[in-house]
C-alpha cells in the first residue's frame, strides 16, 4: 500500500523552491529520493523548481520500497562471515577476492547476493546496490556494514557522509619511512589517460585525508606494515595516496609497481609469494560507528586474512 501525506504551507516557507520545501517536512528522506514521489501542488502535476506559496496543499505519495531487490542470481557461494546482525544491520567480513554486488562482468557470487540469500537487504540501494552504504575493492578483505532497514540506510549514509565512524586499515607496502607517522592529504580525481584508475591532482577532484602510522618495518627487504585511518573515503583512496608518496602496497596489480620492486627482492619465499598473489595486501581491520536507529556505539575489528598473516611471517622469518 502506498503512503499518502499531505501538507499546507506555512507563511515562513513562502518563496522557497518546492524540493527544499519537501526536503525539510520530509527529513526521513533524501533529496534524491523525495525526487522520486509523485508530488501535486493543489491537486495539480508540480515541478521541484515551483515556489511554493501560502496555504498551499502539497500532496506527497510515497510509494512501497521494492520486495524483489536483486533476486537474480542470488548466490550462497560464501562461507558468509557474519559479525554481527539485528533487524536493521549486518556486518560481515569480505574475503578478499570477492566482488561488492553484481556489475557487467560478474553476474553472480556477488557479495551483496551471497548475503541476500542470507538475509534482505533495504531497496534504497538500489536494484543491485540494496544495502549498500560504502565498499572494499575485490581484492580488499575486511569488515563492512550493510542496511537491512530503509531507516538504517538513511542514517548510515548520513554517517558516511559527514565522515562520522572511525575507519583503519592495515597494509604491506614497499618503502621504509624515516618517520613513525604521517598525515596524507591531496585531492583524489579519476585518471584522464586510464578510466580504471585514480590519481593525485593539483586541482579539482575531490579532498581526501589518510592518516597513517608506522607497525612494522622490516629494511633487509625494504617493506612496512602501516596502520592507514581514512578521514575521507575517495575511491582507491588509500592506494593511491600511499603509491604517490612512494609507498605502494605489495601485489597491488594496479598502483603496486610490482615489476620495478621484484629485481631487487633477494628473499626467496617473498619473491615466490609476490608472483603468486595478485590482490593488494590492504585489509579494512576496524570498523566504529554509532547504529543508525538505536544510537548504540558499535566497535568491529577483524583478523588480518591468511595470506597477509602468511606475508608477515616470510617477513619475521
Amino acid at each position: 500500500m502506498t503512503d499518502t501525506r499531505e501538507f499546507i504551507v506555512a507563511e515562513d516557507s513562502a518563496g522557497v523552491r518546492l524540493d527544499k520545501f519537501l526536503v525539510g517536512t520530509l527529513p526521513d528522506f533524501s533529496r534524491s529520493e523525495i525526487q522520486r514521489f509523485m508530488i501535486l501542488r493543489n491537486g495539480m502535476a508540480a515541478k521541484f523548481s515551483e515556489k511554493v506559496k501560502p496555504n498551499d496543499k502539497i500532496t506527497v505519495t510515497i510509494p512501497d520500497s521494492p520486495t524483489d531487490v536483486a533476486t537474480d542470481n542470488i548466490s550462497d557461494e560464501l562461507d558468509l562471515e557474519i559479525l554481527y546482525e539485528d533487524d536493521d544491520i549486518i556486518v560481515v567480513n569480505k574475503p578478499r577476492g570477492v566482488v561488492m554486488y553484481p556489475s557487467a562482468g560478474n553476474k553472480t557470487g556477488t557479495l551483496v547476493q551471497n548475503i541476500l540469500s542470507h538475509t534482505h537487504l533495504s531497496a534504497l540501494g538500489g536494484v543491485t546496490r540494496p544495502g549498500v552504504v560504502h565498499r572494499l575493492d575485490k581484492d580488499t578483505s575486511g569488515v563492512m556494514v550493510f542496511a537491512k532497514s530503509d531507516a538504517a540506510y538513511r542514517g548510515l549514509v548520513k554517517i558516511f557522509s559527514a565522515h562520522d565512524l572511525t575507519r583503519k586499515y592495515i597494509a604491506f607496502v614497499w618503502g621504509v619511512p624515516n618517520w613513525t607517522g604521517a598525515d596524507i592529504t591531496g585531492n583524489i580525481a579519476r585518471s584522464s589517460r586510464n578510466r580504471q584508475k585514480m590519481t593525485m591532482v593539483k586541482t579539482g577532484g575531490k579532498p581526501a585525508h589518510t592518516a597513517v602510522d608506522v607497525l612494522n618495518i622490516w629494511p633487509r627487504v625494504g617493506v612496512s606494515e602501516f596502520r592507514c585511518t581514512l578521514m575521507t573515503g575517495r575511491t582507491h583512496q588509500i592506494r593511491v595516496h600511499l603509491s604517490a608518496h612512494g609507498f605502494p602496497v605489495l601485489c597491488d596489480p594496479i598502483y603496486g609497481r610490482g615489476a620495478a620492486r621484484l629485481g631487487s627482492v633477494r628473499d626467496g619465499a617473498l619473491l615466490d609469494f609476490i608472483k603468486e598473489h595478485n590482490g593488494q595486501m590492504l585489509h579494512a581491520q576496524i570498523l566504529e560507528f554509532v547504529h543508525p536507529v538505536t544510537g548504540q556505539q558499535m566497535k568491529f575489528k577483524t583478523d588480518l586474512p591468511d595470506d597477509m598473516l602468511e606475508l608477515r611471517a616470510i617477513l619475521e622469518d
